[in-house]
């Protein structure tokens, strides 16, 4: 019994000193990672999240592939992911589409469900109006829906993302609009430069070609700094408001995964982030890189969480 014991203690001892005492994650990642994206093939989400996959094997050394879960507008995939092992070797992306699906009780699965690891993409929203109306400038804007409660008729995607940030500027200005739901941001900029809206909440892809031919203007972006294509409109932070206005596109995993994965992905992702072949299909695809870590971007998801909370009742459709 006690040469067992002796044989037990040495062989642990080794195990210990070589690195086979339990799963070694040391060489993390040691088969490819699977990337779901809930999303059909082909959108936005999609097209943006392949160029990560594509392009981030040389940084992580092992492929991600991408397999698509799309349904319930985003949810199926993300409550699969929610299931699956935490070790490291599967990871989803999830956009503010989440958090509001939560806050009108689609999906019982949130953020805070997974470990974030990285933002990686965002795409700025904007303030747009339509162009005939007497207001042209977002002082004027704010001005005429403080004397005018509810006389703005505001397009937007009932409790969906854009009708979260139409509710935040109400918040962060205290004025009032008249919600009109629409799918689609190209449903409801058309609706815009047809003259059945006000304003909406809408992006360079959808509207910017109506800006630049003069049917439509942008007030405002919600990208925290001023952007190479729209120069001349102002941020929120710089209208006196804290206010990101943002569809952000981040890669977590399952909650508890082990901390060298988080760490070895969150570095990989970093390094993807600054490859300059990277930002460029990611531009030509319609989005800009902004990278934030875990601890960022956890903040970064806690206070979206708080004006959530906030403003949740205003977000049931």
């Amino acid at each position: 019994m006690k040469k067992k014991i002796l044989a037990l203690a040495v062989g642990l001892s080794a195990a210990a000193l070589f690195g086979g005492a339990g799963p070694a994650l040391a060489d993390y990642p040691e088969r490819p990672v699977e990337f779901i994206v809930p999303w059909s093939p082909g959108g936005g989400s999609d097209t943006l999240m392949r160029i990560v996959a594509n392009n981030v094997e040389p940084y992580l050394g092992e492929p991600m592939p991408v397999i698509n879960m799309p349904g319930v507008s985003g949810t199926t995939g993300i409550k699969e992911a929610s299931t699956r092992a935490a070790d490291g070797y599967t990871v989803v992306q999830i956009h503010e589409g989440l958090l509001v699906a939560n806050a009108v009780d689609l999906t019982d699965v949130n953020w805070n469900d997974f470990d974030p690891i990285g933002m990686m993409t965002v795409s700025p929203q904007f303030l747009v109006i339509n162009a005939d109306k007497s207001y042209k400038t977002f002082e004027e804007f704010i001005t005429y829906a403080k004397e005018n409660p509810g006389a703005v008729k505001f397009g937007v995607t009932l409790g969906g993302v854009p009708h979260l940030h139409a509710a935040m500027i109400e918040d962060a200005y205290g004025v009032e609009f008249s919600y009109v739901g629409y799918e689609g941001t190209g449903e409801r900029i058309r609706a815009l430069v047809g003259g059945n809206l006000d304003a909406a909440i809408g992006d360079i892809a959808s509207a910017k070609q109506f800006v630049d031919n003069g049917d439509l203007i942008f007030l405002a972006t919600g990208n925290p700094e001023r952007l190479s294509q729209t120069p001349d409109v102002p941020t929120f932070k710089e209208l006196d408001s804290d206010l990101e206005l943002l569809i952000t596109r981040g890669i977590f995993m399952p909650e508890g995964s082990p901390e060298e994965a988080r760490g070895t992905l969150e570095s990989a992702l970093e390094e993807l982030a600054a490859d300059d072949t990277f930002v460029t299909q990611v531009n030509n695809a319609g989005g800009e890189v902004n990278f934030r870590g875990q601890d960022a971007y956890t903040a970064y998801l806690e206070g979206l969480q708080k004006a959530i909370d906030k403003l949740s009742n205003k977000l049931q459709p």
